[in-house]
Formats: C-alpha cells, structure tokens, sequence
C-alpha cells in the first residue's frame, strides 16, 4: 500500500494529488476524499485569519501511525495526507485526506476515520485572528466521541504550549 504525508505551507492541487494517487494501481475502484478549508467564522464570531504551527517530525511520526492504524482496519490501497501550517486566510485550503480502495465502503470509512484523527490527536495548534485580537485554539478540538466510534482511545498531547507561546 502506497501512503505519503505532507507538511507544508504550499497550496495544494486536489486534482493533481487524485490522479497521482489513482495511477499508482489499476485495483483502485473508489477514491475518497476530504478537503478542509478555513472558515470566516470561529467559536466567537469573525477569523481574518489562521496560523497553524505543528511540532516536525512529531506531527508526521503520528500522522503515520494512524495510517498504519486505518490500514489494519480497512482494505486501503493507498492514502495520502496533506495538512498545511502557516499563515491561512479565509477559503484557503488546510487538509486534504485522500483515500484508494477496490470499493466505495473502505474508502469511505478510512477518509472519515483519518480525519476524525486528524480533528482530534494530530499534534497541530492554531492561533485565530479576529476583530478583537489574536487567540490560540487548540487544533484538535475536543470531540471524544469521533473517535470512541472507531474504539481509538483518546490521549492528551503534551502540555507544552504552540511554538512562539512562552511556557509557564
């Protein structure tokens, strides 16, 4: 099974990022894909604009781990994981999680339970802009039960704040 995972402030090509996934396997009967973009809106009211940071080679390590989890779970033939750090604004794009298998329900399943992951666990920390000023947001907004559904035990991340945020 081919999987690869990006880090990256770069946009990305959806389409591109398909069809380098499909032509790796002429098995491949279904492609799932998820696409997450930056809202205007936050917890509180307007976001300008969103800095994502993430620990390297940690964030990835993790992102990896969960492939191989989502592999032993479902018939993958290949995945591929792109999530962008940096300066964001509204409409940009920040994850794509992209999904081959022989058939629709494997791919389905698999998309849906990486990002699940990927929402709650993937070490990411977020830093919103909005009319009232700067505030960071942890990334992995808490949602247990998205990830108790595929029987994956919720575990804290470190307690050491985003980069640029002084400790104590």
């Amino acid at each position: 099974m081919f999987s690869s995972v990006s880090i990256q402030t770069e946009d990305f090509d959806v389409s591109a990022e398909l069809a380098r996934l499909r032509e790796r396997d002429a098995r491949v009967g279904a492609v799932c894909c998820f696409v997450g973009t930056v809202r205007d809106r936050g917890g509180d009211g307007a976001v300008s604009a969103m800095e994502l940071e993430h620990y390297p080679g940690m964030t990835e390590k993790s992102i990896i781990a969960m492939i191989e989890e989502a592999r032993a779970r479902f018939e993958l033939l290949g995945v591929r994981v792109i999530h962008r750090v940096g300066l964001l604004q509204p409409l940009d794009q920040i994850v794509l999680v992209a999904v081959t298998s022989a058939h629709r329900g494997e791919s389905f399943m698999a998309c849906e339970f990486l990002m699940d992951y990927l929402k709650t666990q993937a070490p990411f920390w977020k830093k919103e802009t909005t009319p009232e000023g700067t505030r960071w947001v942890d990334a992995r907004e808490s949602d247990d039960a998205a990830l108790a559904r595929w029987g994956v035990q919720v575990t804290p991340m470190a307690t050491r704040p985003p980069l640029g945020v002084p400790e104590g």
